[in-house]
Parts: structure tokens; sequence; C-alpha cells
């Protein structure tokens, strides 16, 4: 089992870290994608002790929408920047997370769909999948998405949308991946959602520290828990749960590679 996004270079974890991956390893997560923030230096730091403690984790480095008012003034330097850190932290599979968030709108709308169509644009050139974050965006960020054409692979991470999202973002040939979100109880349309996606498109993920899967909604979440999720999941899609971890690590290995030694 993988948990396929999580934040464990995140200052939260910075006291307990070896244990958080203990626990994890103990309940059979086999490898994380660890997303870091290309803005982010004292991330980008802390990430070498997590790639130390766990060799099975992988990066997704990219610059977040909240964070693309960073180069709002110098949009020609996103390219260059997300290049560097693509290249600066080995084990590195993907760019992200990118996208467009219209529910806190920490940066300009036009800024965040131009910051977000030239880190696809890298994507492409370097070979990588995209981790794409969407919140009350998901016509715009569909739309960029489409306009890129083909070319373009990745996950749409901690899937919220209903199951018509699900299937138009599995038609542009994207994988789908469930959070925590799918445990609450008023998450109804999400589950309808992820019994539409195909096995081979469907992903599992923390998003760690936030979002904790119930029974423990309201703590810190941990790549521990991911198991939960993936429980809820097979109870939706109506398989056994061993056969719902193996497909979803089968699936994440096809996306973002095999090679999990960082």
């Amino acid at each position: 089992m993988i948990d396929s996004h999580c934040h464990l270079a995140d200052e939260v974890f910075q006291d307990d870290l070896e244990a958080v991956i203990e626990r994890a390893r103990g309940s059979g997560v086999d490898g994380a994608l660890c997303v870091l923030d290309a803005t982010n230096e004292a991330e980008a730091a802390r990430a070498v002790r997590v790639a130390a403690l766990w060799p099975a984790v992988r990066f997704a480095v990219g610059v977040h929408p909240h964070q693309a008012g960073v180069f709002a003034d110098r949009l020609d330097d996103v390219e260059a920047h997300v290049r560097a850190a693509i290249e600066a932290r080995a084990g590195t599979c993907a760019v992200g997370e990118i996208g467009l968030d219209y529910h806190y709108d920490f940066a300009p709308r036009e800024v965040q769909r131009e910051v977000f169509r030239r880190q696809i644009q890298v994507a492409t050139q370097v070979g990588r999948p995209v981790v794409i974050h969407t919140r009350e965006a998901d016509e715009d960020t569909l739309a960029i998405l489409t306009e890129r054409g083909p070319a373009v692979s990745g996950v749409v991470h901690c899937f919220t949308g209903d199951a018509m999202m699900a299937e138009r973002a599995v038609g542009l040939g994207l994988h789908v991946s469930f959070s925590g979100i799918v445990t609450f109880r008023a998450a109804d349309s999400v589950r309808e959602a992820a019994a539409v996606v195909p096995d081979d498109r469907l992903l599992v993920e923390t998003d760690a520290p936030y979002l904790a899967p119930v029974p423990h909604r309201g703590k810190r979440n941990e790549p521990a828990w991911v198991g939960h999720v993936a429980d809820r999941l097979a109870e939706v899609r109506g398989v056994a749960p061993d056969m719902l971890r193996a497909r979803t690590a089968a699936a994440f290995e096809a996306l973002f590679g095999r090679d999990l030694s960082g």
C-alpha cells in the first residue's frame, strides 16, 4: 500500500518524524509520495531527513496555487524555478502540487492559471506527471488540462468532486486520488465518484497532516492511517481490502514509476 500524497516534510512532523514513519511501516505502508512546496526552502531542507529515514519515499515539487502570487510580477521565472527544484531533489518523480484554488484566492486567478500552465509545460518537457490541486475551480482546471492535450499525465489529488467530474478527469487520461474525505459521513458524492473510477486510475492518499480519516478525524493526519481510506474505498467498490490496496499500489507504480528507492 502506498500513500500517494502526504507532506512529511511539513514542520508539524519535525519533532516525531521517526515515530511517524515507523507507524506507517508498521501499518503496511510500503512507500509514499512526499509533496514539497517549490517556494519553501525550509521544507526542502527537511525533505533531506525524510529521504534518509524512509528511502522508499519519492517526491513531488511544484508551486501550489496559494503561492502562485510570488510570481505575479515575474511569470517568466516560473519554469526555471520549478526545473531547479526538480533537479535539486533526487527521487523527484512529479511536478506538484499545482493547479487552481478559487476558494481562498490567495493569488489572483489569472496568475494562478498562468503559473499552472507553465508548470504543466515543464512537466511535459521533463517527462513527469503532474499532481493537481483543484478547489472550486474544476472547469478552469479541466480546460487548461484539455488545452495542453494528451501529453499530460497525472493525478487529481484529494478528489472532492462528483462522479461526472471523476469521469471527465479519467477521460483526460488522469488518475484520481481519494483522501480521508471519503470516510466522512456527508461525503456521499465523493463516494459515488470513487465507485466509477477504473481500477488502474485509482489512488489512495492521506494528504497528511490534513484531513485525517474517520476514526481519527480532527487529529493530525499521518501516512499510517491511509489504510482507513483504502478500507472505505474497498467497501464502496465491493472488493476485498487487500485487493484494493494491491490495485492502488499498482496504479501508483504505473503513474510514478516502480523504483521507490529514492
